[in-house]
């Protein structure tokens, strides 16, 4: 036999998580000596204490894993839990996969601060586009609520157009306003140019307004880095004499199957000062 030391020292756990799986049940020690209260563990023992540690790690209570290790849970269920913890994971990892993108793009951003801009920002008048489009609501404007509520919306307006006939004549452009119940969210237009009748059915096609005066840069790669081109625009902007009037028009000059291979356009509607 072990004592809970060095028990302990063999499963890779510490001496006070032991006393907590013999205080609730999940793992009692094979002999305590009823004269010092000396816990002893055998080597059999370790394969519930591996059973009881990688379930706690997938993220299930004690009470689940008491209930695993003791044989209450059926096999059919166990899967089923086994699957909506892998479901739950597989989220996570995706959400922490997207705030580890936006970190990088701070840091980029932050990198650049104080530096004038190298990138080529234009000055230009955009003319109007027909545009087919679909719209929703994201919490902000922030790259992680944008992105969820606009690749679906891209998605199920190329889908409605095929299914109507319609083949877009041009690019995507994706634009932004303020929506209309405030608390900060943002109305979400994913469009596409298309030439076809104005209506306003399962999809809506109607006259996007040129601009008299945009300030433009190219930004290459995914739009979940925009965040760095973004930001030198804005800098430009602020040092050339000029101001904001709306949020850029996002315009998907290229898209290709990698997101990383991307190249889109940010207009800014400005006026002078």
């Amino acid at each position: 036999m072990f004592t809970i030391g060095d028990f302990a020292r063999h499963g890779r756990v510490s001496v006070r998580m032991l006393r907590h799986y013999d205080a609730t049940g999940l793992l009692h020690p094979a002999h305590v000596d009823p004269a010092s209260g000396y816990r002893y563990y055998t080597a059999a023992q370790l394969a519930r204490l591996n059973r009881v540690i990688a379930l706690k790690d997938l993220g299930f209570t004690l009470q689940q894993v008491h209930d695993i290790v003791d044989e209450k849970v059926g096999a059919e269920e166990l899967r089923g839990m086994l699957r909506l913890r892998r479901a739950e994971l597989e989220t996570a990892m995706a959400a922490a996969s997207a705030r580890l993108v936006q970190v990088e793009a701070r840091l980029r951003a932050i990198e650049s601060e104080g530096h004038m801009p190298t990138n080529d920002v234009v000055i230009k008048s955009v003319p109007g586009v027909r545009v087919a489009e679909l719209t929703a609501t994201a919490q902000s404007f922030e790259p992680e609520d944008i992105g969820p509520v606009i690749g679906p919306l891209y998605g199920e307006l190329f889908q409605l157009l095929g299914s109507a006939g319609i083949t877009p004549t041009g690019p995507g452009v994706a634009y932004h306003e303020d929506a209309p119940e405030g608390g900060g969210r943002i109305r979400v237009h994913a469009a596409v140019q298309v030439s076809a009748p104005l209506q306003d059915g399962a999809f809506r096609v109607l006259d996007l307004p040129s601009l008299d005066q945009a300030a433009t840069i190219v930004h290459h790669g995914s739009m979940d880095t925009v965040l760095p081109t973004a930001q030198t625009l804005a800098r430009w902007i602020d040092a050339n004499g000029y101001r904001s009037t709306g949020y850029p028009r996002e315009v998907n000059l290229e898209c290709p199957e990698n997101h990383d291979d991307w190249v889109t356009e940010l207009q800014a509607p400005v006026t002078r000062g």
